[in-house]
């Protein structure tokens, strides 16, 4: 990895405007999951999850899925050179496999990791750079920068993205492991606003497993109600002075108002009044009181297609891992919202 590398922050991330979505966050009752993904400590902690936790470190199908979707979007980039726009890099690991994949079939590439974690955008970064650069001896770092913004609440990505392509790029978008964490009618008119015509966007979905659809909400459960996923969520309250006796996370399947979709929700149930002081604002919470942590949509390939073709994205092609509990997904922008 270079010595100095070249990371921008969006205004989202501006210091002012984190401690207004924080004091938000509390204000509500409902936890921003940017919080859960900031510092160092919560990204070290989110990492051991992943890395306990996540069937793409453990199931041998599901990376094999990804890799098939990779091959795939290599095939129809048409164009020489591709820009990589990576919509919440995570730790960059599998934007690193479909560039070492867009590299294999003689593409030029470059890549932006975008997300709200500092630390995670310089993980992607150096997960890029040690896939490129073996090809590139001077790898120049225009081909590989990085990005630290909030994309709910950013609303000049299209300009900052247009400015960071290369001229005659095709661009491939990446939105790994998001969706869930989003109320899609927020997020997907976004999305859709950054995708141009002749762009790609691969995403991924996590799935409720078999043919009835809340059972197989309900039988993923236990891949979040754990010990590690316990300690990383409860980072945030913890660093604001919330203490372990306070009370304890409660995990629940709950419908929501959004097209027929359950969702897994944690809340940290308080067992006894804790008084909570941010900045200049202090937070008030009684015995009995919740404040939800975490929330994660679960989909089936239908529900994904049907709420994709709502916001103007069409689901050219799918790959789907033999546990059905997670798909990706290759699409490609509508002219409007109402095209079948």
């Amino acid at each position: 990895m270079p010595e100095v590398v070249s990371i921008g922050i969006d205004a989202s991330q501006f210091p002012e405007n984190v401690a207004l979505a924080r004091c938000e966050s509390l204000r509500t009752r409902q936890i921003n999951h940017k919080f859960l993904y900031e510092s160092y400590k919560q990204s070290q902690k989110w990492l051991a999850v992943h890395q306990a936790h996540s069937p793409w470190k453990s199931d041998l199908n599901l990376a094999a899925t990804y890799d098939a979707a990779f091959v795939a979007a290599a095939r129809r980039v048409s164009a020489p050179h591709v820009h990589v726009i990576g919509l919440g890099c995570g730790d960059g690991q599998k934007d690193a496999r479909l560039l070492h994949m867009l590299g294999a079939a003689a593409k030029g590439v470059s890549y932006l990791p975008v997300d709200v974690s500092m630390p995670l955008v310089l993980m992607a970064h150096q997960a890029a750079c040690e896939v490129l650069a073996p090809r590139n001896a001077r790898l120049e770092t225009r081909n590989v920068s990085g990005l630290v913004c909030d994309l709910a609440s950013a609303d000049d990505l299209s300009i900052t993205f247009n400015q960071q392509t290369p001229p005659a790029a095709i661009r491939l978008l990446t939105f790994f492991g998001l969706i869930p964490n989003f109320e899609p009618q927020l997020i997907l008119p976004k999305l859709r606003a950054l995708v141009r015509p002749n762009d790609l966007l691969l995403l991924s979905a996590n799935l409720a497993p078999g043919h009835d659809y809340e059972a197989g909400v309900r039988r993923i459960l236990p891949q979040y109600d754990n010990a590690p996923t316990r300690d990383w969520l409860l980072t945030f309250l913890f660093d604001l002075g919330v203490e372990n006796r306070d009370g304890d996370i409660q995990w629940s399947v709950e419908t929501s108002d959004t097209r027929d979709l359950l969702r897994v929700t944690a809340s940290f149930r308080f067992t006894q009044r804790r008084v909570l002081r941010f900045g200049e604002e202090t937070f008030a919470f009684a015995a009995g009181e919740t404040i939800r942590l975490f929330f994660s949509y679960r989909y089936t390939p239908d529900r994904v297609r049907t709420v994709l073709a709502t916001h103007g994205l069409a689901v050219e092609d799918q790959w789907i891992a033999d546990s059905e509990e997670e798909g990706v997904f290759l699409c490609t922008p509508r002219n409007s919202v109402a095209d079948d």
